[in-house]
């Protein structure tokens, strides 16, 4: 079982990891100044599904698979590349005027808490990061190792679900004001599918 000072421990550090800027967050802030703020939640709540994954495949193993498999890595950061490079495409064809529609669909909002799991799933790093952060705050003494993990992946589950919704929120009320403009909504597609381009060779570069 965890102590209380490991859960305030790792609840810091959790925070502080949620707020320095990286692909996810920048992914959040993006997605909820184009779409809108349920848009950012929709994909704070898909990545934060994606950190489940991860959390089975730390569990099960899986994580030092891909830790140590050169295919296995690149098959995976491959596949998220590529699907950055779709989002980014889809934001430079897109046209200024069905931002409010797409936000306001319960259909759209399933396609961005798709689109957060997809983006979350498909980086090696996140479960290689899992693979080495978790077991830092495990206490093998404590008993129950499994127990613990879960228990320190669910904090970094909620921290994130609260740090990247309040990112979304936002960076949601900015977007609002500004997309009242169809240059100003062509304008912010485009440095979207910049961003998501810049993620996407960011991530097939990188190495384990």
């Amino acid at each position: 079982m965890l102590s209380v000072d490991t859960i305030i421990a790792f609840t810091i550090a959790a925070t502080v990891l949620a707020f320095a800027p990286g692909p996810d967050n920048i992914f959040v802030l993006t997605q909820s100044a184009l779409r809108g703020p349920k848009a950012g939640v929709a994909v704070t709540f898909g990545l934060a599904t994606g950190l489940v994954v991860h959390t089975a495949a730390v569990v099960l193993g899986l994580a030092a698979l891909i830790a140590v498999s050169e295919v296995a890595f690149t098959v995976l950061k491959v596949v998220g590349a590529a699907y950055l490079v779709y989002l980014a495409v889809g934001a430079f064809r897109a046209r200024p005027g069905a931002i409010e529609a797409t936000d306001a669909r319960v259909g759209g909002l399933w396609q961005y808490y798709r689109r957060g799991i997809i983006m979350n799933v498909t980086n090696p790093k996140v479960s290689i990061f899992f693979l080495a952060f978790l077991p830092q705050f495990v206490d093998a003494s404590a008993g129950n190792t499994t127990a613990q993990m879960l228990s320190l992946a669910l904090i970094f589950f909620v921290v994130t679900l609260v740090v990247f919704s309040a990112v979304a929120l936002m960076a949601g009320q900015i977007g609002n004001r500004i997309m009242g403009s169809p240059r100003a909504q062509v304008l912010m597609n485009r440095i979207a599918g910049t961003i998501f381009l810049g993620l996407a060779v960011k991530l097939a570069i990188s190495e384990r």
